[in-house]
């Protein structure tokens, strides 16, 4: 499974259509996000997402945990967003 990672700085649409794509393929997308600019990215990209499928009648939900990942030799503390598609 592919995961989406999302920083501070990345285009909100740009990981909608990410997103959009994923779920059109997989029915399921994983999105990453670590501190509160990438988190924010990332839920304003899901919410966009969700109006790209809607047109072709796909209702999406998103359960966000949290993770742990190693960067660099140092453990952070991410958020993981898995979103999956429920059709309307």
């Amino acid at each position: 499974m592919e995961l989406i990672k999302v920083s501070a700085h990345s285009r909100s649409t740009a990981v909608a259509g990410a997103i959009a794509g994923v779920i059109r393929e997989q029915q399921h997308a994983v999105v990453q996000a670590i501190g509160a600019s990438a988190v924010n990215q990332a839920i304003k990209a899901i919410a966009i997402a969700r109006s790209y499928l809607a047109l072709d009648g796909i209702s999406i939900v998103c359960v966000p945990e949290f993770v742990e990942v190693d960067i660099e030799g140092q453990e952070r503390t991410a958020i993981k967003l898995t979103v999956e598609s429920r059709r309307s």
